[in-house]
Parts: structure tokens; C-alpha cells; sequence
């Protein structure tokens, strides 16, 4: 394989430039603080309309303003006197009759950026709207109470800013097999064999020497795990399950792995969004499901969370396109099966009264439920990972 090749298709080379640093690396780790508790963090990515998703079917003001996409009381699944999961969200509402469900209303945070780009980074990083941070949030759990990059792993060629912290970045891979193929490859090895002290001691090659060593290190530790595991539910045929049925292989072989990160593309519904939302909304359901069941079968659920979130919500009013512009507050949901308070955790936000920029306007901050996923469920100092204090939910 020539060189530019490799670093061109090499995920290893995406979790190796990723990283700032190397020379306090591990310095923090304190694996005895690690827990055992794994969280699954999934993105629906180009912000999804959560208005057509947990839809107010009772409410006017919601039809007055979606004239031509509003979804009908009779297309919806009831879940309550007022509120409908989309049809697309069967699964969904299994989990919600089995208490496996909670969802957040009204999710956002103050003066929200409305880029996919900027606002994905806000979420990644937990940042206010006006910082702009180079370490993501699950990045400075893994520098505080990580060992190895294994700890946190996303399913995907290219590593995100969430995994990304000040001396410790996440692995990214698609595929462990064909990762440990890459880290065995000539030339990278070749180069591994051609590193000494003296190149440690310089700051960016020996970066780049320490973190290759590590993502090489990870890879096949995570390829020997993954070998003797296997899956026992049948998952869609569609990239996002593909990515569920990894995460679940690695949880179900007992890797030392408590971040996962997955994400599903293709919100961004400026123009007919009730066939391409339907149609998305599906593939999420349908392979939560999959991935549920999964992990029900081979007794990892107990000890698993899984949080579903979009950069965004889309606004109240639709567009000429049939359409929904991109708008702030939108819902969240929790699945696991140690959840404090299953079905809505919080009321729906007004349609009548809305912010300056005609959006929900959130009740909670995002942060908060961070906060409350680090203490209550991995149990570590959550505002020395998030920098800042939010009171926590009591939702897990």
C-alpha cells in the first residue's frame, strides 16, 4: 500500500491526528475509577424535527403552523391524551410500554447556533454557545478516568471532536477486523519499528509516534475481543444497524469499552421531509430495536445506556419546500432498563409562546443531562468533565 494511500483509508490515521498532545498522556488515568456501566451516545446528524417526531396532535397553534406537514392524529402512534410518537416509531413505543424509554422534551441550550457544524461541536464539546473548545466532552472523561483509547470507541472512519480529548482520543473503526489488518500493514509497521527516544522527546513527531503505537496497541486488543463475540438478533440491512451490530459484538465480548458513539445522517429536511423523516425515522427505530434485543439476549442491557440526540431541532413554522428550516429545542431519548422515571420525563414546550426567532424555547439544558449521566450512571466527577456545574436530572 503506498503511504498516501494508507493515510488516506487508515482509520488509525484518523484517531492519530486528532490528538493535541502526548506527553502527559495517561498521566490522569485512574482505571480503578472506571466502572463498568457502558454508554451508547447516537447523533441523528442534519437536526431532526422533533416536533414531527413527538408531535402535539391535540395542539392548534402545531396545525396552524404545518398546514402541509402537520402528521394527523390517525397517522400517529398515541402515547398519551396529547402526544403521538411518528409511525415510523413502533419500536419506540415497545420500549416505552416496557419502561425502557424516557423522553426529554424541549432540549437546547442559550443562544443556540443553528450550523450543523458549529452547533454539533456545542454538543460535542459541552461549551456555552460563545466558547470554542478543542476536547470533547467524552474525551475529558478518558483523560481523567480512561487507561487506553479503546475506552471509547465510534463506529465510523473518522474520529469526532466528542472523542477527542487533551492527551487521550477514542478509536474509531467501522470494522475490527479490518482495522487490525491496517495496523499491521508493512509500512506502518515499518514506521513503528523506526521510532526512539529521540523522537519522543520531540513534541509533534513523538506525538505522532506515542499515538500510533497506542492505536495499534488498541486494535488488536480490540480485534482479539471481538473475534470470539457474536451477534443474536437480526438486524435491517442498512449502514446505521451494521454500526448497532458492531457496538453490540464489542459490548457483548466483554471489551473494556464505556463509550460508544454512532450516528445516523440525513435530518437536514429543508424540502419534502415527510418521506425522507419517515423514512429515517425508521431505520433508527427498527435498528434500536434490533440492537435492544441484541443485548437483551446475551444480558448486557442491564448495564447499558443508550442517548439519542440531533444538533437541533427544526423550526415551528414549515417552509415552501414542504419543509422544515433549521430551529433549536428539540426531545431526546433514554433507553436503558435502570431508567428513574420511564415515559415523558417534562411537558412539551409551548407552540404559543416561542423565542425571538420563532423556536421552542428549551427548559433544558443539554448539560444537565450530561451532568447526570456522569454522576448517576458512570459515576465520576461530572463538572470536572464538563468544566462548569449543572444540576443533574433524575431521570437514571
Amino acid at each position: 500500500m503506498k503511504r498516501r494511500d494508507f493515510l488516506k483509508q487508515s482509520a488509525l490515521a484518523s484517531s492519530l491526528f486528532f490528538i493535541p498532545g502526548f506527553l502527559k498522556a495517561f498521566e490522569n488515568s485512574n482505571p480503578n475509577n472506571f466502572g463498568y456501566k457502558r454508554l451508547v451516545m447516537i447523533q441523528l446528524a442534519g437536526g431532526n424535527d422533533g416536533l414531527n417526531t413527538i408531535v402535539p396532535f391535540t395542539n392548534d397553534d402545531y396545525y396552524r403552523s404545518r398546514p402541509k406537514i402537520a402528521l394527523q392524529k390517525n397517522d400517529l402512534i398515541e402515547v398519551s391524551d396529547s402526544l403521538g410518537f411518528h409511525s415510523s416509531l413502533l419500536p419506540l413505543k415497545k420500549l416505552y410500554d416496557q419502561g425502557n424509554l424516557t423522553v426529554i422534551n424541549n432540549v437546547g441550550y442559550p443562544n443556540p447556533d443553528r450550523s450543523h457544524f458549529r452547533a454539533t461541536d456545542i454538543w460535542q464539546t459541552a461549551s456555552n454557545s460563545n466558547q470554542y473548545w478543542q476536547t470533547g466532552w467524552v474525551g475529558r472523561y478518558l483523560d481523567t478516568y480512561g487507561s487506553n483509547a479503546y475506552n471509547a470507541i465510534e463506529i465510523d472512519d473518522s474520529l469526532s471532536l466528542l472523542m477527542k480529548g487533551e492527551n487521550i482520543n477514542g478509536i474509531a473503526t467501522q470494522n475490527p477486523t479490518n482495522l487490525f489488518k491496517l495496523s499491521e500493514d508493512p509500512y506502518f509497521k515499518n514506521v513503528l519499528n523506526h521510532y526512539n527516544d529521540e523522537h519522543l522527546s520531540e513534541h509533534n513527531l513523538g506525538y505522532l509516534y506515542k499515538t500510533m503505537i497506542d492505536a495499534k496497541s488498541s486494535s488488536k486488543y480490540i480485534f482479539e475481543k471481538n473475534k470470539i463475540a457474536s451477534n443474536n438478533a437480526d438486524y435491517p440491512s442498512n449502514q446505521f444497524a451494521n454500526q448497532l451490530k458492531t457496538t453490540a459484538k464489542l459490548i457483548n465480548s466483554g471489551l473494556e469499552t464505556r463509550v460508544f458513539f454512532s450516528s445516523l445522517g440525513g435530518f437536514d429536511t429543508h424540502a419534502n421531509q415527510l418521506n425522507s423523516q419517515k423514512r429515517l425515522l425508521d431505520i433508527y427505530a427498527t435498528s434500536i430495536e434490533a440492537f435492544v434485543n441484541d443485548l437483551k439476549k446475551q444480558g448486557t442491557f442491564n448495564d447499558t445506556l443508550i442517548v439519542t440526540f440531533s444538533e437541533f431541532g427544526r423550526r415551528v413554522k414549515e417552509n415552501a419546500g414542504n419543509g422544515t428550516d433549521h430551529g433549536a429545542a428539540s426531545n431526546i431519548f433514554i433507553i436503558g432498563n435502570q431508567l428513574k422515571k420511564q415515559g415523558f420525563y417534562n411537558e412539551l414546550a409551548s407552540l404559543s409562546d416561542l423565542d425571538s426567532n420563532g423556536d421552542l424555547k428549551y427548559t433544558v439544558d443539554f448539560r444537565t443531562i450530561y451532568a447526570s449521566i456522569l454522576q448517576n450512571w458512570l459515576a465520576v466527577n461530572d463538572e470536572q468533565i464538563l468544566q462548569q456545574k449543572f444540576n443533574s436530572l433524575d431521570f437514571i
